[in-house]
């Protein structure tokens, strides 16, 4: 009877946990520090969000989320943005240094939820003010796009100064790009050699392409960027967002009603 009570209460505990767990949009992949759920902005007021706010990561190692959900059920917004913050892993593990702006679509709520690291300089106060002095009136009117950029922008002065990103970790960014360049066109050079060598009269002859073994040598910016990913090795666009950084939440922040 005893184990019988045991494994019923595993069971019920299992059921409630996955639950809890499909309440929660799951860490974004790729990753994004704008994710517009409730399809409330436009692509290109998305796209121009995201672009801020990566760059004020890669300055300062401070990660800003914006999630809109359509729903948050029968959840606080403060404790749902705070428990999806920590999820996630808003922030640097070193420094607590993120903060997420949550709104819920149906409940008409939006909450400013900062990391451990971010409670100094954005305290629940000016939390407060910014949802109900920026957030509140724009999305009254339907501008979401206006009161999202505005309030990121206070934030991001509010927090002017806190942090910085590692230099080193910006040095070692900055010199992959070449360094793997290099080895790209050492490559080149080398398979252009051999086929050279090996190729007889077959290596004559004109066209777009010095041929190698079975392929062509692509010509110069073929490869494309390597910080940004474009040519044959991936997708074009300004640089993205590297992903989270493990950082925890303590429910400081505040929510309005718009």
């Amino acid at each position: 009877m005893k184990h019988t009570f045991l494994f019923v209460y595993l069971f019920l505990f299992s059921l409630a946990t996955l639950a809890q767990e499909a309440d929660f949009p799951p860490r974004p992949n790729p990753p994004r520090l704008v994710n517009d759920l409730a399809d409330m902005l436009s692509p290109e007021e998305e796209q121009a969000l995201e672009q801020k706010l990566i760059n004020y990561n890669d300055t300062t190692s401070t990660q800003i989320a914006i999630v809109t959900l359509t729903s948050i059920g029968g959840y606080d917004a403060n404790q749902y943005a705070a428990e999806l913050g920590e999820r996630w892993g808003v922030g640097s593990r070193e420094n607590d240094n993120g903060l997420i702006i949550l709104v819920a679509q149906n409940e008409r709520t939006v909450a400013i939820q900062t990391g451990y690291g971010m409670e100094a300089y954005v305290p629940d106060a000016l939390a407060k003010r910014i949802t109900e002095r920026t957030l509140k009136p724009n999305f009254q009117q339907g501008e979401y796009y206006k009161g999202l950029n505005e309030a990121t922008s206070l934030i991001i002065s509010l927090a002017s100064g806190a942090y910085q990103a590692d230099p080193y970790a910006q040095q070692q960014d900055r010199e992959s790009g070449p360094s793997l360049a290099l080895i790209i066109i050492l490559v080149i050079v080398v398979v252009f050699v051999l086929s050279r060598m090996g190729g007889g009269r077959g290596g004559r002859g004109g066209g777009r392409y010095a041929r190698t073994f079975g392929g062509p040598i692509l010509g110069p910016g073929a490869f494309g960027t390597f910080r940004t990913g474009g040519g044959i090795f991936g997708g074009g666009g300004a640089g993205g967002f590297g992903g989270f950084g493990g950082g925890s939440f303590g429910g400081g922040g505040a929510s309005s009603r718009w």
